[in-house]
């Protein structure tokens, strides 16, 4: 059994896709044999936490390689970390309203604009927006056909609102991606991401922390604080489980406040 034939039958019998290769590739490198004794698992789990991988980045890293465990028929398992419950960034309303009531000038700052619109209004992940094709948007019926992670595709839906500058943006392309670079390539999330912060900035408040993702977040603690379901979030969302879904009803902190001053025994 070796690292080069797990990675072979994954490609070719699992057909998984390259990103999930690399991360595989990047779990293998903290393994000194193809046949780890426990004592060579233990030391590459303090070796993560020694280079400062948080526990999220470890449990990661430690699921792949509990993959290849259980596929070369050893009995060892790698016991995962107990993760802390960091509060998930999020844009502020006011924030949302100043982004969506920008009037951006020429056309980078207006696909820039776009893309911000559509994080916003359906929750996708950049990477399933940065690879949407003009022919993926259904503007008669709403629905956006995004292809996720592990090439999972799944409808999702969107507002009258960004119907309005979509169908602006996609009357200029007619085809290939909806959102490219001059040559016609994806456009890099680096660059998005940057170009996203400096947007923040100037428009007179700081990003929050994973700027790109808190869209994501923000989609959905507003869905669910304006009376969305936890099980549709799921599949807007593309979650294989609830259990990622349910951790935005934590955020919405606001929202106990104002439960917690109807209800406290010491404002009655």
């Amino acid at each position: 059994m070796s690292f080069s034939n797990f990675l072979r039958e994954r490609k070719y019998l699992h057909n998984v896709t390259p990103a999930t290769l690399d991360w595989y590739g990047n779990a293998f490198k903290w393994l000194q044999t193809e046949s780890p004794s426990k004592s060579e698992l233990n030391d590459a789990v303090i070796g993560m936490r020694i280079k400062g991988l948080r526990p999220t980045g470890c449990n990661s890293l430690i699921c792949a390689i509990n993959s290849y465990l259980k596929w070369s028929g050893s009995s060892e398992r790698v016991a995962y970390l107990k993760e802390d419950q960091r509060v998930l960034p999020t844009f502020s309303l006011s924030q949302v309203g100043i982004l969506t009531k920008h009037k951006p000038r020429g056309p980078y700052q207006k696909r820039l604009h776009l893309i911000v619109l559509l994080l916003l209004d359906t929750g996708c992940r950049i990477d399933e927006a940065l690879t949407l094709r003009v022919g993926d948007c259904d503007l008669d019926n709403l629905l956006l056909t995004v292809t996720g992670k592990g090439r999972k595709q799944r409808r999702i839906p969107f507002s009258f609102e960004l119907r309005k500058v979509l169908a602006r943006h996609i009357t200029d392309r007619k085809v290939g991606l909806l959102f490219s670079t001059r040559q016609g390539r994806k456009l890099g999330r680096r660059n998005v991401l940057r170009d996203v912060k400096i947007l923040c900035r100037r428009l007179g408040f700081a990003p929050p922390e994973r700027t790109l993702h808190a869209f994501r977040h923000t989609f959905a603690v507003n869905y669910l604080r304006r009376g969305g379901s936890v099980f549709h979030l799921q599949k807007v969302l593309g979650h294989s489980t609830l259990e990622m879904t349910r951790r935005y009803a934590n955020l919405m902190t606001e929202d106990l406040q104002a439960v917690h001053q109807q209800i406290s025994l010491l404002a009655a």
